[in-house]
């Protein structure tokens, strides 16, 4: 991607000498920002673009092009392509709609113009996009709409949407946030999320990575790099289309199929990518990755001079899973010794409304210096005493002074509850301190003490990410994952799509190495009673269908039976119960497995997303799954440690550790199962669909017995 991000020489196809037009505009954009190399407006019928000399075609230019910008009409681009082509182009901005976005004509329109850039060894951004830009001083490269250069900085950001990325830079430019690249992918036809995940990697200038998307060209790549790349830089999305009708909007905008929810957040928990809820909170995120070192754990202190402000803080640093918890004896008695009497010296440090620039450096250097706090929340409320930028000065000066003190290390964060105007003055008090101080600080200040919950939650989260282990993606010998794939496609060539049966399906579970009880399904009453006598009683009997789901709902499960005759009778009484609902064809036979009583029920599934592949679900199982929803989600293929924390995650899992008198669950062999699960639906991609409920799990070293199993399958 260099010649795109790095280019020598940018040719504009179409540069018009209308100054409305979309080529003329992006010509001015460059020549105005400063472009470090030479810029070549390609017009066959003019001599001269805004004072430069113009070229009939790129081809003709007489030095080398690295990068071509193209905003031409659609049926035309083609004809340029095959130009720049020729004149040894090796990037292209496709700026020209009328591509995937417009219908299926649009659509096979895209798809010729993929193969002839391939086929020439170019690399296209687009088509239907609004360019890129580059800050870096050597470059200056704006090939956008963007009609300013956002200030230079170390945040890369890629939008999807070309408009909303124009509005998002100059928000960038308002918050003071500095930019290194900016990138509207468009259709993402070539060039996507994960390619350009790829390039910042090794990017020394782009240390934060921030995304736009609706949808996902290539989610298995992008997991993948981003599990690489977020170990040395953090990745913050916004991914729109949550709701059913925003999936739809994503569907239609971008001409691309939408990933369920679950399935991106499933993703992104995996691989380490921070999801931001909105815009502003992505660059609130980005503001204190950017100019905060990370926590080191997730004890926060808050330090305010109005109790109201400091309780919301509070709420939405707990809501995010940071502890606000009470400081030291030390750090209290040290706070006592400088404020009122009617100050409050716990966490929140509520100093009162006379708190003045004196309060706020002592208290700020005080609480950092702390050992058990790691992290620190300033929130000022402007009470008309004292002039805000003496207040931003003080809590410099206290930061610095903790620094020097020992207490480096520690994210501070700032909020003060008033206008634009005096959270700028503070921010602006906080960042020139450098100059008094001695070293850099650039506090972020937020709006609303709210704001810093989520930011503190996630940076916290990434903190934790970052420093534990990676996950292994691992392989069990025992596996015979193609003859459980032949059995799934026997069973396609002798029905069609549909489940297959319960012979089928335990079939597949033993070539995976899962574990199911001994036992098996009886086509007659004598064949349930031998196969009863050889697991050994109580058993349980239940319908085998292919066709019914539910049986426990219509009655066709029976528990605890001792003996022949009971299961004899069971047997008949779930024919009559079919017979009775006019479903006798839909019985296979029964399935008869020994009783296993006393474990705790646990789930397992797995779902086939249409973009990102085989979803795995692990929850509380039995019929509390539908109800409680108490279930994790990962998109496959899992490492291990994707399967511990899948176990660890559910609202359950204190019944998995022994509880109420109840032993402990064999957690290590639920983990192994999900792993070898994950293989499996990898493997075969014929399984679109498999249920596993319920999962025995039993005590510690007996590892599980999958009771009942559902598998539907599919050509793929």
């Amino acid at each position: 991607l260099r010649p795109l991000f790095r280019p020598r020489s940018v040719a504009v196809a179409g540069a018009s000498r209308d100054p409305e037009s979309v080529g003329h505009r992006i010509l001015v954009g460059l020549l105005h920002a400063g472009f470090q190399g030479t810029a070549y407006p390609v017009n066959p019928e003019a001599g001269q673009v805004a004072s430069v000399r113009a070229w009939p075609s790129v081809s003709a230019i007489e030095e080398p092009v690295d990068l071509a910008v193209v905003a031409v009409p659609a049926h035309v681009v083609p004809a340029v392509v095959d130009d720049c082509a020729d004149a040894g182009v090796e990037g292209l901005v496709v700026i020209s709609a009328g591509f995937a976005e417009v219908g299926p004509e649009g659509q096979e329109r895209q798809r010729r113009l993929l193969e002839q850039v391939r086929a020439h060894g170019m690399r296209m951004v687009g088509p239907n996009c609004l360019g890129l830009l580059h800050t870096d001083p050597e470059v200056r490269l704006n090939a956008s709409f963007a009609p300013r250069m956002p200030p230079h900085g170390r945040i890369a950001l890629c939008s999807q949407s070309g408009a909303l990325g124009i509005a998002i830079i100059a928000l960038a430019r308002r918050l003071e946030l500095g930019l290194s690249a900016f990138v509207s992918v468009g259709n993402k036809a070539d060039v996507a999320a994960d390619d350009l995940l790829e390039y910042w990697e090794e990017d020394p200038g782009s240390e934060i990575l921030l995304f736009y998307l609706e949808s996902f060209s290539r989610p298995r790549r992008f997991g993948r790099i981003a599990r690489r790349v977020g170990r040395s830089k953090p990745i913050v999305v916004v991914k729109s289309g949550r709701s059913e009708a925003g999936g739809r909007a994503a569907g239609s905008h971008t001409a691309a199929l939408s990933a369920s929810d679950v399935a991106v957040d499933a993703l992104f928990r995996q691989t380490g990518v921070l999801r931001a809820e909105t815009l502003e909170e992505m660059f609130g995120i980005a503001r204190a990755l950017a100019d905060q070192p990370l926590p080191r754990g997730r004890r926060f202190a808050v330090v305010t001079n109005s109790g109201g402000p400091a309780i919301l803080c509070t709420d939405a640093l707990e809501a995010a899973g940071i502890e606000v918890e009470g400081l030291s004896e030390e750090t209290r008695s040290a706070l006592e010794g400088f404020l009122p009497p009617a100050a409050t010296t716990g966490n929140p440090v509520d100093m009162i409304a006379s708190a003045g620039p004196e309060e706020y450096r002592r208290a700020v250097k005080t609480v950092l210096l702390d050992g058990d706090v790691d992290g620190l929340v300033v929130v000022y409320t402007p009470v008309g005493i004292f002039d805000t930028a003496k207040i931003g000065d003080a809590v410099a000066d206290g930061v610095r002074a903790a620094r020097e003190a020992g207490g480096a290390g520690k994210p501070v964060y700032a909020s003060i509850v008033g206008g634009e105007e005096q959270r700028y003055t503070l921010r602006h008090a906080v960042d020139d301190a450098p100059e008094r101080t001695g070293g850099a600080l650039r506090i972020p200040v937020y709006p609303f003490p709210e704001e810093i919950g989520r930011v503190a939650g996630s940076a916290a989260r990434y903190a934790e990410w970052r420093a534990s282990e990676p996950g292994a993606f691992p392989e069990f010998e025992n596996q015979r994952l193609d003859e459980a794939r032949a059995t799934c496609r026997s069973a396609l060539e002798e029905r069609g799509s549909g489940w297959l049966s319960v012979a089928e399906a335990r079939r597949v579970l033993e070539l995976a190495g899962l574990r199911v009880p001994e036992g098996g399904v009886g086509t007659s009453p004598d064949h349930a009673v031998e196969i009863a006598r050889r697991v050994g009683f109580p058993v349980a009997v239940k319908l085998a269908s292919i066709e019914i789901s539910h049986k426990t709902d219509i009655g066709a499960v029976k528990l605890g039976l001792e003996d022949p005759d009971g299961v004899r009778a069971a047997y008949a009484e779930i024919e009559e119960i079919l017979e009775m609902r006019g479903q006798e064809g839909a019985m296979e036979g029964v399935l008869v497995q020994p009783m296993l009583e006393g474990a705790a029920e646990v789930m397992a599934g797995m779902s086939q997303d249409p973009v990102f592949g085989p979803v795995l679900a692990f929850g509380l199982g039995g019929i509390h799954v539908e109800v409680l929803r108490d279930v994790a989600f990962r998109v496959a293929p899992l490492t291990d440690r994707d399967a511990r924390e899948m176990v660890r995650e559910i609202r359950g899992y204190r019944l998995l550790e022994g509880y109420r008198g109840h032993p402990p669950a064999d957690v290590a062999a639920l983990e192994e199962g999900l792993l070898r699960l994950s293989l499996l639906v990898d493997a075969v991609e014929e399984i679109r669909e498999l249920d596993l409920n319920p999962i025995f799990a039993l005590e510690p070293g007996e590892g599980y017995r999958i009771a009942d199993v559902r598998i539907r399958v599919r050509p793929t």
